[in-house]
Formats: C-alpha cells, structure tokens, sequence
C-alpha cells in the first residue's frame, strides 16, 4: 500500500506542476509590469495552495498552534527541520508570504526552481564558506526589503523528534537587521516519509508557533546565546498540547 500510495504521490506531484506552467507565465508578466504586491499576493496563493494539497495527498493531517504570535512586520522564521515536508508545511500553513534559504540542491528541478525563484528563495550551498555567506547576506537584504524568511537552521534533517546544533546564521540575520525571530516547533512529519524509508504514508503533524523573540538592541553576548535560546524554546514547545 505504501508503494502505491509514494508512486500516486509523485505522479500527482509533477502533474500539478506541469498544470501550474501557465502560472509561471502570469507571474513573469506581474513582475515585468511592476506590479510587485500583486504579484507577491499570487505567488504566495498559488505556492501555499500547491503545498497544502502536497501534504493532502501524501495523507498528512497537519494542526497548527499560535497563529496570533505571527507578526505583520518582516521576520525570521526559525524551526526545526524532521523530514521532506517541513518545506510544503512551512509554504502552506503558516499564512504570511515567506522566502525560504533553501539547500542548493533544490535549484535543480525544473519548475520548482522558477517557483522558488518567485518567492525570492535563496539557495544555500554549506559546503561552500563563500557561497553561505553570500546567501546569508542576501537574506538579510530580503528582510530588509521587508520580506520574511525561513530557516532550517539544523541545517539537514534530523528524522526524528531530536533536535540537532541551531547554527548561526538565521540568528545573524535576525540580529543585524533587527526584525524578530520566530521559533516554530514542527512535531511528526518525519512520520510522513523518513521513517519509512522512502515510502510516504499519512501521518499526523503539529505545528507551534510561538511568541516572537525580539533582536533589538542586544549585545554580542546576547546574540551568540540566540541558538540556543531559541533550541531551547522550540525543545520546550514540544511539550505542548
């Protein structure tokens, strides 16, 4: 059952892509027209409704908790990484239009690079100093333009309910450009995928969003302690209900 529930998947995968390359056209000609929050609005529709129907037909029942703690302004959104999902979850449930700093290896598929690329989506190599770093300055541009950001900053997933070292760099972003950070715990969508190997079957997921942590005016110790102030509060959050 798992086989044929993971081949329908993908089969209902790339055709909902290929049925969305008419949308790629429109949003080519919104941006070349300038009609920039217009077309931020349908990006962020289009991409959340691919998303949300994604973890559907994977099975996934997914609840979220603290929607009111989402700020209006721009910030940074961090959270822990479980599985393949976490990015369909991240798109399609968490409301506001959002770039993700993405592994490099995702610039590769067709279509969803050009999508990716219309959420201003930023694609990070780690086993390249240089190139992180140039990724890393770029988002904070973005959220300097008053866009908001996602961060996995574990870096890989951990394809279970541990959590690994919080790196740097999303905390960086945060502080240097004095927006707030936004911890978010993600509980079971490794249950999607990861731990079957590579066969999806349904699961349930939980999403917690928690109060903003604010960035203004800390100090150089502060900052350094960030990661782990915010691990500590997205570990925290699993206990949750």
């Amino acid at each position: 059952m798992k086989i044929i529930h993971t081949i329908f998947w993908f089969i209902y995968f790339w055709l909902y892509l290929i049925m969305m390359i008419p949308g790629l056209f429109k949003a080519a000609w919104l941006q070349k027209k300038g009609r920039m929050e217009e077309y931020d609005a349908y990006i962020s529709k289009h991409v959340g409704r691919w998303a949300r129907s994604l973890l559907r037909a994977a099975g996934a029942k997914v609840t979220v908790h603290g929607m009111e703690h989402i700020p209006q302004e721009a910030a940074v959104f961090v959270s822990n990484h479980q599985g393949n999902f976490d990015v369909p979850i991240m798109l399609g449930h968490i409301g506001k239009p959002k770039a993700l700093l993405a592994k490099a290896e995702l610039a590769k598929l067709p279509f969803i690079r050009k999508w990716m690329k219309h959420l201003r989506c930023i694609f990070i190599d780690r086993n390249n100093v240089r190139q992180a770093i140039k990724s890393l300055n770029e988002a904070g541009k973005l959220v300097e333009n008053n866009y908001s950001v996602v961060v996995f900053p574990e870096g890989t997933r951990s394809k279970n309910d541990e959590l690994g070292e919080f790196k740097p760099g999303a905390f960086r972003i945060a502080a240097k450009t004095g927006v707030p950070i936004v911890p978010i715990r993600i509980q079971g969508s490794y249950k999607l995928m990861e731990v079957n190997g590579f066969w999806i079957s349904p699961a349930d997921v939980t999403v917690t969003i928690l109060p903003p942590v604010p960035t203004k005016g800390l100090s150089k110790t502060e900052i350094a302690a960030l990661p782990d102030q915010v691990k500590e509060l997205i570990a925290a959050a699993s206990y949750i209900e």
